[in-house]
């Protein structure tokens, strides 16, 4: 009778930890800043959506010291576009 309590417990620990184990969190902007970002200091950037685990669509810059920035999304805002066209054109070189 111990056995397989025994056993009944280690299973249920089993499978609690190993999907606490597999749970994934997203890397998400909550809230955007409209404050201009200084070309010198960004690296490169992505497109957060608001579809799937981010709830707003934003920018997210990544500076030189590895600072993640949210700004708005490009289309929202015309410094964000100027920014990401900078980026790309200087990533090429």
């Amino acid at each position: 009778m111990f056995s397989n309590a025994l056993t009944l417990w280690t299973g249920a620990l089993l499978i609690l930890s190993v999907s606490l184990w597999s749970c994934t969190t997203a890397d998400c902007c909550l809230t955007t800043s409209d404050r201009r970002i200084p070309q010198r200091v960004v690296m490169s950037f992505t497109i957060q959506t608001g579809d799937g685990a981010c709830r707003i669509p934003a920018t997210i810059f990544v500076t030189k010291k590895g600072l993640k920035l949210c700004a708005p999304f490009p289309s929202k805002n015309n410094w964000v576009s100027k920014l990401i066209d900078y980026i790309l054109k200087h990533r090429q070189q």
